[in-house]
């Protein structure tokens, strides 16, 4: 099995050039970061200028920012943004966490494995089980230059999936709202990836991939209850390939194929798989040094059927101080025929995160 992720950096200056725009949260956890950092007052504000933000700023916010330390300098262009966003909208309120489930003892060990035979029965039937179908992948890409978590969004991607005869094809339609013709997802540079149809589960659970199972913990995930399990697939059986550069003369591509391991989440009553994370273990000198990706499944209606379909992944790469984060959404699932349209909605922001634990 055959997927690929691959990182084409731009440069920080480029990035830094252009307005930010942040939500309350995000400027908090830089300013936040930039004080334990002990990062020059002047330096910070000078970044502050070039930030925009989606929330309104308040004075209690700015209060505990300067009692957390931050800088004369620093306290100035916060009250500027504070007086430019006067006018947004409250930051929302977080949810409430719910009381936890009340623990459950492991399973025993006939159980645990099991339960990974019936999660590989359904891993390696999983794209006999789709109909042909359409969706829109809307995916917003974010840089990190300094990797002190200060994420400021690059871009957003709006591609149409089509999933015919067991294969998907992804055709990239706007970037920034802006149409794109006869483009695909790989033609923009930058971070990318695919294989959330099937081809990355099938991958750790194809027996020719030999990946070992232990059992971790329970979870409860949307609400569910799920088993979750750790796997470990060694190279010689990897089909995970991960690519940087520009493939260009005076910058080629770069590949490898990396041993990976991470986290199954199998829904104890539908013994599903609902959640896969991979942690690339790559080459010492390779060019990236982190890749790790989270894939969530959720049930979604197609024709009046329901399927368990891709609903989210986020997808974050390092090479270097540069960090980059995809943040990844599958929406608008719809049956495929000849006639089929879809709408290619971009919200200004994500909607409600269903992948919390």
């Amino acid at each position: 099995m055959r997927w690929k992720a691959a990182l084409l950096l731009l440069g920080a200056c480029l990035w830094l050039s252009a307005a930010t725009k942040l939500t309350v949260e995000q400027l908090v956890g830089f300013v936040r970061s930039s004080i334990q950092q002990k990062q020059p007052d002047k330096s910070v504000a000078e970044y502050l200028s070039t930030v925009t933000l989606s929330e309104r700023l308040d004075d209690r916010t700015i209060d505990e920012l300067h009692a957390l330390g931050a800088g004369p300098k620093t306290l100035e262009a916060l009250k500027a943004l504070r007086t430019a966003s006067k006018d947004l909208a409250a930051p929302a309120q977080p949810t409430p966490t719910p009381p936890p489930a009340a623990p459950l003892d492991p399973p025993g060990a006939e159980e645990q494995g099991k339960v990974v035979e019936q999660a590989r029965d359904y891993a390696m039937n999983y794209t006999k089980s789709l109909p042909d179908f359409l969706c829109t992948q809307v995916t917003r890409r974010y840089v990190d230059p300094r990797g002190a978590q200060s994420w400021g969004l690059e871009d957003t991607l709006t591609a149409h999936v089509s999933y015919v005869d067991h294969k998907e094809d992804y055709k990239l339609m706007t970037r920034d709202g802006k149409s794109v013709l006869n483009s695909s997802i790989w033609s923009v540079g930058g971070a990318n990836s695919a294989g959330e149809f099937g081809s990355m589960m099938a991958g750790i659970f194809d027996p020719k991939t030999e990946a070992s199972f232990r059992w971790e913990r329970w979870a409860t995930l949307r609400g569910r209850r799920a088993y979750v399990y750790s796997y470990q697939v060694a190279q010689a059986r990897s089909g995970w390939h991960v690519a940087s550069g520009h493939g260009t003369a005076d910058k080629p591509t770069a590949e490898t194929v990396p041993a990976y391991h991470g986290l199954v989440y199998v829904d104890r009553e539908m013994l599903a798989v609902v959640r896969i994370t991979l942690v690339a273990e790559l080459p010492t000198d390779f060019p990236i040094q982190q890749v790790e990706d989270t894939l969530d499944y959720d049930l979604a209606s197609i024709s009046g059927h329901e399927y368990l379909l891709p609903l989210r992944a986020v997808v974050q790469m390092r090479e270097g101080s540069h960090h980059s984060k995809n943040e990844v959404e599958f929406r608008l699932y719809r049956k495929f025929t000849g006639e089929a349209t879809i709408t290619f909605d971009t919200p200004d922001a994500p909607p409600d995160d269903k992948t919390k634990k």
